[in-house]
């Protein structure tokens, strides 16, 4: 059959290929020529920095409630690694739960950027949860059209230097709760590392690139043909770093499990349904810690 495909065909399917095993074997990858503008992710690193270069009363007007606003990486218990970081968490779609009051007004134009790069990021979320789709052997829609609505939440992460990098991580070992993580980091420092047979490989940055993850709910949308990734930050002694992460898959009042096209005497069922609301809850409950949350979705066997 191949023979007959068109060039464009067949590359499309060499790179179909190329992700959907990254996405298996890996649960990560790179995404270079993207789409979004250089301009605009260059933007959201700046605003970024100048919106923590801003003075710490004028920050705590966004003080962190309810997983929402500016704060320091949540702490558990005291015998745990600290996290360095400050983050902010933002509900940016569907636009109607955005929760304005969070939204910081300085820099100026850090409303509007945000807006842009949300939607950008949705976008190629929708794409690649496509794709993957596809490559499952479902139809290319199958993802986005069981959860027609969509969430997406974006955490910006600070890293200031760290003293003792021996005694903090920028954040804790985890595997991300939504569908994909879609990540646009400093190229010049190294801080992203992802868990390999029990070893942790430093992501090298690649100028201009996303760093896409998959997280647990796509784990379990596929019945675990692809697999969350579980990562982490580390901290530097000598340079800061930021981040922007932005989340994205089915609402929160969404009933999540696997497609049930997948499941068949040869693959039977890994997940049970719930309702994503209650996965989250459980994920932000406790500590940051592996792939501990996936549990709460498995099926004992």
């Amino acid at each position: 059959m191949g023979m007959f495909m068109r060039d464009s065909d067949l590359c499309k399917q060499k790179e179909l290929e190329k992700l959907g095993m990254a996405c298996k074997q890996w649960g990560f990858f790179q995404a270079v020529n993207h789409g979004i503008p250089l301009s605009l992710t260059e933007r959201m690193k700046a605003i970024v920095k100048e919106f923590i270069q801003l003075p710490l009363e004028e920050k705590l007007n966004y003080k962190i409630e309810e997983f929402e606003g500016y704060g320091q990486a949540f702490v558990a218990s005291d015998d745990q690694i600290l996290d360095w970081a400050d983050i902010m968490y933002l509900t940016t779609l569907p636009q109607e739960e955005r929760k304005m009051n969070f939204w910081p007004t300085k820099p100026v134009d850090f409303r509007e950027t945000v807006d842009q790069y949300a939607l950008e990021i949705q976008k190629l979320g929708n794409t690649f949860l496509c794709l993957l789709s596809e490559y499952a052997g479902l139809k290319a829609d199958c993802f986005i059209k069981k959860y027609e609505k969509m969430t997406q939440l974006m955490r910006l992460n600070y890293y200031p230097p760290c003293p003792r990098p021996d005694l903090a991580l920028g954040l804790s070992p985890h595997s991300d709760g939504y569908a994909l993580t879609v990540l646009l980091q400093d190229d010049e420092t190294v801080g992203l590392q992802i868990c390999k047979d029990s070893e942790w490989i430093p992501v090298q940055p690649i100028p201009g690139a996303l760093v896409v993850n998959i997280g647990d709910m796509l784990e379990v949308m596929s019945n675990g043909i692809y697999k969350s990734i579980e990562h982490r930050a580390i901290t530097n002694m000598d340079r800061d770093r930021i981040s922007i992460a932005m989340f994205y898959g089915p609402a929160r009042e969404t009933e999540v499990g696997p497609a049930p096209e997948l499941i068949d005497e040869l693959h039977p069922c890994q997940y049970r349904r719930f309702i994503l609301a209650d996965y989250m809850q459980n994920f932000l409950s406790g500590k940051l810690e592996g792939k501990k949350n996936i549990e709460f979705a498995k099926i004992k066997s």
